[in-house]
Order: C-alpha cells, then structure tokens, then sequence
C-alpha cells in the first residue's frame, strides 16, 4: 500500500471528523484583544479557553517589555543554540530567578514545553532505568516514555497503593539491571484539574529509591503560598527531584524550563537533544518572560482574583447539580452524559445562542458516553460572566435531559 494512500484512509480519532468539524471545533479563530471577551465568526463571546490564568497576555506592563525588547533586539537575537551561540547573561539571569522561585539550585530554559517534556524524559534515563508513570499523564510524557529503550510500568491515577505496587515491580526489575526508577507525574492534571499525589507520593521514598519527575505546566505560578507551584502547595518542594514548568499557562508566553539540583540541571543542559539541537529562546521573549515572572511575585492579587473567580464558578455549578469531578484546582471540568452529536450540539447551541466559548472533550480523550465542558478561569474573568455562564449551562442542561440535542444535527454555514 501507498504510504499516502493509507494516511489519507485513517486521518486519526479525531482527523477523521476534519470536513465538518476544522474551524469551529477544531482549529476555531478567535479575533480580538485576548481575554475573556472575543470575537468568534463575527460576534462577540464570552471566552473560557484560553490558558492566561493570571491575565497577564494584555498586561501593559507585559506589553511594554514585550515591544521594547523586541524594538531593542529583534525577533532572531540570539541567534543559534544555546550551547553554540545562542546564550546570553539575560537567559541565564531568568534561569537563576526561576530556580530561587521554585526552590531549586538551578533551572534550564526550554524552546517548548512539550518538546521539552519529551527531551527531559530521553535524557534521564538510559535501557537499565525503570520508569513508572501515572496513567493519565499528559501527551507529552507518554510520548517520553514511548522513547524510553527500557522498562516501564503505569500506575492507575492518582492511586497510591496501584503506585506501589508499580514500584515494586520496577524496584525488583531495576535491581537486576544495575538501574534505576524515575517516577513521572502532573501537579495538575489538566483535564481533570486534579492535583497530582505529591505529597504521598514522596512518602512512597521511605519504601523505594526513586526520583520523582513532576510536570506541573498547570500548576506553576496558580499554586502555593507564592504560586510557585503545586509541589509548594503540598508542602513537598524538596522531594520534588525534577520540577518543570511552561510559560504558557500562568506566564502567558511560550517555552518552559526545568529546576533540579546543579549537577542534573547541567546534565540536562549538556545531554538534551531538544535543546542542543535547537535555537534558543529569542530575546523578547526572555525579556518579557522576566517581567512576566516579577509580576507573578510582586502582585499576588492576581492569583487571588483567579482563585475568587474559580471558587464561585465551581460552588455555582455544583450548586446547580452539575458533575465537575475531581478538580481542586482551578481547572474546571463540567461532565454531561451523552454521544458525539449532542456534544457538537451543545457547543453550538453555547456558541451561536449564549454566545459562550469553551472548549468540548469527547472520547477518545475521555471515556465513550460522556461530554466534557473545560473551562479555563482566570483573573480577567468577572462575577458577571460566572453567573451568565452558570446561567447558561443550566438551561443546557434541562435541554439536555428533555432530550433537545438528540434531534439536531450539525450544519455549520
């Protein structure tokens, strides 16, 4: 068979819906200044999608650093790898100051958060080492420990007892091979908004010897007393071995970076192929991301604001029966039961009617016969746009038991 000839029959769980779905469902525009209110196909929505938790993407503080590094020195400065000629004091200032934030000795900047995940997870461990990881971890630590030439063991979410059991199989094979065990995990899992075990997990370490790997994209700058993270907000900091966090969520930029001890911080910096391989993070970005990190340190209010917003959306939707499963974070799933065509339904009927966006997660991602409403909260949102989405999603709700979506069908003009 033709390699074209066979990808072009099997787009993927979620290609295959491309001719009807690209541009509303998938790969939507929003136009507009970002935050909490947008345009979407010409009309103004109120946004729950976006991952500017603290809303620091139109900050003119931010603003301004962002413009006048980028007039100081353009988009291609500094040109090259970091380790052939792409370093600066800037980037290893930021280095520094994000490392005394989330209490490490060192941290490494990344291009990307993803690519980064993937680099990190490759550099660490080698055919004799063991990884155990928890069983809804994001994509981009799978996609590590598909890399991974040796052994590795999945542990159901968020369950101690499944994790010690993993563990003792990886102590047993590691033991045979000279290796040893890396344990991957989120703060926050970003689906569900459920808090990674931290804590009891690091208790496991009286048991076990292993390092514990912790991606915490959702949890950086949202967590803890300074937001330094969740691993701060569990009062666990040092048996976090390997932290990670992007600057995507909370930073409201691109990119990431790692924290660890020095030795392994300069490892990762001597043995990521992500990194070695590509250009470093251009200057602008570097300048703005330390505004962006002074802000997160000097105005808590924001993570405050975030909170309010979060607690009074979660307490109004629970209020009004609605399943938003695990989270105790900010991350807010709302969980409807129902097909493919009520999910496309109810998106529509929220967009085109309540002028409301947020995003829809159907299976794969979850489990056949649910729906998955996430909604992004974030210091920019108001009590106002609370209870009208509240509001909202309770007359879906009642159109959703009377079964009103069961009958429409999607036609986008």
């Amino acid at each position: 068979m033709d390699l074209f000839d066979k990808i072009s029959k099997n787009m993927g769980p979620i290609g295959q819906h491309l001719k009807w779905s690209h541009g509303y469902f998938s790969f939507p525009k929003l136009e507009g200044e970002l935050g909490p209110h947008m345009k979407f196909r010409g009309k103004e929505h109120l946004v729950w999608s976006l991952n500017n938790y603290l809303g620091l993407a139109n900050d003119p503080e931010v603003r301004e650093a962002d413009a006048k590094a980028a007039q100081e020195y353009g988009l291609a400065y500094p040109m090259g790898a970091r380790m052939m000629s792409g370093n600066s004091t800037n980037h290893e200032s930021l280095e520094k100051d994000l490392a005394a934030f989330v209490g490490k000795e060192d941290a490494f900047l990344l291009n990307y958060g993803y690519q980064g995940m993937v680099s990190i997870i490759d550099a660490l461990v080698d055919r004799n080492d063991v990884i155990v990881y928890d069983a809804e971890s994001h994509a981009c630590i799978i996609d590590g420990v598909r890399l991974h030439m040796g052994k590795r063991f999945v542990y159901q979410h968020n369950d101690i007892e499944s994790c010690r059991k993993q563990l003792e199989r990886a102590s047993k094979l590691a033991e045979q091979n000279g290796g040893g065990i890396l344990l991957i995990t989120e703060g926050v899992f970003g689906m569900s908004g459920a808090q990674g075990k931290l804590k009891e997990i690091a208790e496991l370490k009286k048991e076990f010897s292993f390092r514990m790997l912790v991606d915490d994209a959702h949890g950086f700058g949202t967590m803890g007393k300074t937001g330094a993270g969740t691993h701060q907000a569990q009062n666990c900091m040092d048996d976090v071995d390997v932290y990670f966090g992007t600057f995507a969520k909370s930073m409201a930029g691109i990119g990431a970076f790692v924290a660890s001890t020095t030795d392994i911080v300069n490892y990762l910096r001597y043995n990521m192929r992500s990194q070695t391989f590509a250009k470093s993070l251009p200057m602008p970005m570097v300048m703005g991301l330390k505004k962006r990190l002074e802000l997160l340190k000097s105005r808590p209010e924001l993570r405050e604001k975030l909170w309010t917003i979060a607690t009074a959306l979660q307490n109004g939707l629970k209020e009004k029966g609605f399943d938003i499963g695990a989270t105790n974070t900010m991350v807010t799933p709302v969980f409807l039961k129902g097909d493919l065509n009520e999910a496309t339904a109810i998106t529509m009927d929220l967009r085109e009617n309540y002028g409301i966006f947020c995003s829809i997660v159907v299976y794969p991602v979850i489990p056949k016969g649910l729906i998955e409403l996430r909604i992004i909260p974030t210091a920019a949102h108001s009590l106002d746009d609370v209870k009208r989405t509240v509001d909202a999603f309770s007359e879906v709700q009642q159109k959703l038991e009377q079964g009103y979506y069961k009958t429409k069908k999607v036609a986008l003009s």
